[in-house]
């Protein structure tokens, strides 16, 4: 049984451009609304939590729509160089309204930029499961976690490296470096990638696996779908409810880490971004074999480790008051945790899907992750700002520890043996 690798990193290129783009707007928007602006941490909560707002309608709808388009380029593959086109020409506008402190410049440029991010968002990320055969999805989505990886990797060493520790940093370099970043990963991925093939030939393979009941079972054609079965709606709404919570607490930490690193811990300059390098670096090492451990152990069994490891170092976190270079180790196992976690639970909520349906679900996914990251950099801003930063490891503990009990109770989604000699090893054949 193998995977076509180098077919998965192909693909896995939309994903390197995304991370690469939230990566640079994660740690510098939020920047560039205490420092040049004077936003306060409520209201730069709200700010933050606007791309969230716009994912929350988006994600569903575009995710929705590319299940029903039918293109000779595929029906994904439009939606990712439409949302990549737009988005990189007016990404470049927001550090020049911030050199020239535009506050309306800035203000129009960033909500262009989220809304063109958030159109080809699901499709991009519905492109792996198009493409993969269920029993491969797990081990397909470690490359695709770690391409985004690689991405946010890109952003993060440009940021330690051009961010200054005195004056006003110019951060157009970054974003032009950025944005080009994004534009070569997509027009080799047009090149590279024919969809409506690899799509046909996934079906194609599918079939040939030992039967496998459909969780929602197939509706014949022109009527409606068989409904749901209640046990694995059960389990559906409670690994979204894991999700949201999960991102609840790790993305309280990574949309305000740049401002704790530099007010709380003191580290001035772009050497924040050393400590998220340390974890997107753990998370790249641990992509493959956590997703191979699944394949051993279970996705479900895979994420309550993550989980538990990731409450653990939030936990550690809240006794950090001053910054020390072991903190760098905790970060290490941050990245392997968020590893563990992210690259079995999106295959996990496809798995309840039918084919037709990948995108449905795909927006299913991240209506949830977007909903928490919509609500918790607004409650974890208002701590910050109200109470003290001390309350930002500890609230992300919290909403992480709600994240493993739900996950306890999900029965449906997991990893399903694959047949011994399998045909499914023709997939593994060259592009």
């Amino acid at each position: 049984m193998k995977l076509n690798t180098k077919r998965t990193i192909l693909v896995g290129l939309a994903f390197l451009s995304i991370s690469a783009f939230w990566q640079l707007y994660d740690s510098i928007i939020p920047l560039i609304l205490k420092n040049t602006f004077q936003i306060s941490d409520t209201i730069a909560g709200f700010v933050m939590a606007a791309d969230n707002v716009l994912a929350l309608f988006m994600l569903p709808l575009f995710g929705t729509l590319s299940d029903k388009v039918h293109t000779p380029l595929g029906k994904r593959t439009p939606f990712i160089l439409a949302g990549t086109g737009i988005a990189v020409i007016s990404m470049l506008l927001i550090p020049v309204a911030d050199n020239r402190l535009s506050l309306p410049l800035f203000a129009g440029a960033l909500m262009v930029t989220l809304l063109a991010m958030s159109t080809y968002r699901s499709p991009a990320v519905s492109l792996m499961p198009d493409v993969t055969p269920k029993p491969l999805r797990s081990k397909a989505n470690a490359i695709i976690n770690l391409m985004g990886a690689v991405g946010g990797v890109i952003s993060l060493l440009l940021i330690s490296t051009l961010v200054t520790k005195e004056g006003k940093p110019d951060y157009l370099p970054i974003f032009l470096i950025v944005a080009l970043v994004m534009v070569t990963a997509v027009a080799v991925l047009l090149l590279k990638i024919r969809e409506n093939p690899l799509r046909r030939q996934r079906e194609e393979l599918e079939l040939t696996l030992e039967p496998e009941p459909d969780l929602s079972e197939a509706a014949e054609p022109g009527s409606k779908p068989a409904p749901m079965p209640a046990d694995v709606r059960k389990s559906l709404v409670l690994i979204l409810l894991s999700v949201a919570f999960w991102f609840m607490g790790y993305n309280a930490v990574t949309s305000a880490f740049s401002k704790y690193a530099q007010i709380y811990w003191g580290i001035e300059g772009g050497g924040f971004a050393n400590c998220l390098l340390v974890a997107t670096v753990a998370a790249i090492v641990s992509y493959i074999p956590v997703g191979a451990l699944a394949s051993k152990i279970g996705r479900k069994k895979t994420i309550l480790m993550g989980v538990a490891l990731l409450f653990s170092m939030f936990g550690i976190g809240a006794f950090i008051r001053h910054y020390h270079p072991a903190v760098n180790l905790l970060f290490m196992l941050v990245g392997v945790a968020w590893a563990a976690i992210n690259v079995n639970s999106y295959p996990m909520v496809v798995e309840m899907s039918r084919g037709s349906d990948i995108g449905k679900y795909t927006g299913f996914y991240y209506t949830f992750s977007m909903a928490a990251q919509i609500v918790t950099p607004i409650f974890s801003g208002a701590l910050l700002e109200h109470i003290g930063y001390h309350t930002l490891f500890p609230y992300a503990a919290l909403f992480v520890a709600a994240a493993f009990f739900t996950m306890l109770f999900v029965k449906h989604g997991d990893s399903r043996p694959i047949p011994p000699k399998s045909r499914l090893e023709a997939f593994d054949i060259e592009d």
